[in-house]
């Protein structure tokens, strides 16, 4: 008789009724969400009335409850993007629509060892997680440790607890990946910093023969960098780099058109894989323009107009973070 096929990490808490520590999404007749963590005994307080969270739990997903002022609310729980968009953030977070392009076209597969530099809030940490499965490993680096704890504080939230493939690092990317990987032995690297470029040799270093490296970029000028500095260094095929853009659409009877809103530009993504030791790529077709390369120097985040994140709200999630990890015990 064959033994039960252990449940992944976090599937338990997506299927069956409600209970007490589930995440609940309510979506009211406008069409707007509100999001929390039934407990007995408690109660949402809504603009239009309260709700008992003992007259959720038990219930199935895709059930209507009513409030005491008799409005009704659809009750399901919520999916990976409605986390993200809705999780405290200490720094800008990867799109949902740039974390499944960064799945999809960077290969990544059950029991991958990936390894991305740039935890940020998280968020495509739970994406990359979701993908390696319980048999991958997936290595975080992070410069910041106050953008850690609440990168640590999100993705335990969502998997009710640590991760078994998780492994989550405070350091530069340089020197924590070649510490912690043998030469050859990662099969996706996923960049999102300000200069991705200042790390290829690492990343080849520890990258196996046809291994994907992706990079995360938000302007036009970092992208170009990355895409000439793959391509001197030697070590990787010629770049593909595209973006995404997601446009809902506005759907009732015969009025079927375009929403006047939509996710535009979030960021440029740029793939290349790593070729064999000793070998070179065959040369390029087209001759680059004059003038194609910028200039030599160093990068700041004023240079390419990020948004800086303010230090007291990144302190504020902080200790915010490291109270819910402290409340979980080891």
């Amino acid at each position: 008789m064959k033994s039960p096929i252990p449940s992944p990490t976090g599937a338990d808490r997506r299927r069956g009724a409600f209970r007490a520590g589930d995440s609940v999404q309510l979506t009211d007749v406008k069409g707007r969400h509100h999001t929390f963590v039934l407990e007995r005994g408690q109660a949402y307080h809504t603009h239009r009335g309260i709700l008992g969270h003992d007259s959720i739990i038990g219930s199935p997903e895709g059930s209507v409850v009513v409030t005491a002022t008799g409005v009704e609310h659809l009750a399901l729980r919520p999916m990976l993007q409605d986390y993200v968009l809705s999780m405290p953030r200490g720094a800008a977070i990867v799109y949902p629509k740039d974390a499944g392009q960064i799945v999809a076209m960077g290969d990544i597969f059950p029991g991958a060892r990936v390894v991305e530099a740039g935890v940020g809030s998280g968020a495509l940490t739970l994406s990359l997680l979701r993908a390696v499965g319980d048999g991958g490993s997936l290595l975080s680096i992070e410069r910041r440790e106050d953008f850690a704890v609440i990168a640590r504080a999100n993705v335990e939230g969502f998997f009710g607890g640590p991760h078994p493939a998780w492994n989550l690092r405070i350091g530069d990317f340089a020197e924590a990946v070649t510490e912690a990987c043998e030469p050859g032995s990662v099969d996706r690297i996923v960049l999102d910093m300000l200069a991705p470029w200042e790390n290829l040799e690492e990343a080849a270093t520890v990258l196996a023969p046809g291994g994907v490296l992706i990079a995360y970029v938000a302007t036009a000028t970092q992208l170009s960098r990355v895409a000439e500095d793959l391509r001197t260094c030697g070590h990787f095929t010629e770049p593909f780099a595209w973006e995404s853009i997601m446009r809902t659409w506005h759907l009732e009877g015969l009025a079927v058109r375009p929403d006047h809103r939509m996710i535009g530009h979030t960021g440029f993504l740029i793939m290349s894989r790593r070729l064999a030791p000793g070998v070179e790529a065959p040369p390029r077709r087209r001759r680059p323009a004059k003038g194609a390369y910028p200039l030599d120097g160093s990068w700041s985040a004023e240079d390419i107009g990020e948004r800086m994140v303010s230090e007291k709200k990144v302190r504020r999630l902080s200790r915010r973070a490291a109270g819910v990890t402290e409340d979980k015990g080891p």
